[in-house]
């Protein structure tokens, strides 16, 4: 049986910048040549603007699927942002496996690091801005293609053009996609058994175990 496993097309890292009007970002974060660093927190010389909600242990890294940039190029044809990884504020840009196949609580090589996959990445307006559309945030939400977090179990050094292979999945039946669904996208309502269920794992983040409590009531 192979195991499964992504392979990575770019590492990229961002320092914040102004974005809109007082607003700062590290959105537009721009690929690494050669090894990466990987602490606690994330790429060594990656940072964020906003620390209330973003950055952390559970967000240390975000990896965005670059199987998901044709359906975006068919949405948004000739927007350039789409030319190259990137375009999500992503850190790991992978290839091989989607939100629908990667797990909550999934380990994964990352070179000589091994992280574990924390909660899916829940959109915001400045993905709507730096799309220069009123659309990106939404189409997220309704569709899943949110992208992940990963928490660092072991610290290390990766590079772009290796593979990031399956350690191991201690829960299969808990895809991001169901989990997003759930939490983000509305799907609480008709699974409260499911929310309940999330609210009790400690893998998942903290912010969304307690979204999950609230949401299960």
């Amino acid at each position: 049986m192979t195991t499964p496993s992504m392979t990575i097309d770019a590492l990229l890292v961002g320092r914040p910048m102004p974005f809109r009007g007082e607003d700062y970002s590290a959105i537009a974060k721009q690929p690494v040549a050669g090894p990466v660093r990987i602490t606690w927190e994330g790429f060594a010389d990656d940072a964020v603007a906003d620390r209330i909600h973003h950055g952390g242990l559970d967000k240390a890294i975000h990896l965005y699927p670059q199987d998901h940039y044709g359906w975006w190029r068919a949405r948004k044809p000739d927007h350039s942002l789409l030319d190259a990884p990137g375009a999500f504020g992503e850190n790991i840009a992978s290839r091989g496996l989607t939100e629908t196949e990667i797990c909550l609580g999934d380990r994964f090589s990352l070179g000589s690091a091994i992280v574990e996959v924390s909660h899916g990445r829940q959109p915001c307006w400045k993905l709507d801005h730096r799309f220069g559309a009123r659309d990106i945030m939404a189409t997220i939400v309704k569709t899943a293609r949110s992208g992940l977090y990963l928490r660092v179990v072991r610290e290390g050094e990766a590079q772009t053009g290796t593979r990031m292979d399956l350690l191991e999945r201690p829960l299969p039946d808990w895809p991001v996609a169901r989990v997003f669904h759930l939490l983000i996208g509305g799907g609480h309502k008709r699974d409260t058994d499911g929310v309940r269920a999330l609210a009790d794992m400690p893998v998942l983040a903290t912010t969304w175990r307690e979204r999950a409590r609230k949401l299960a009531g």
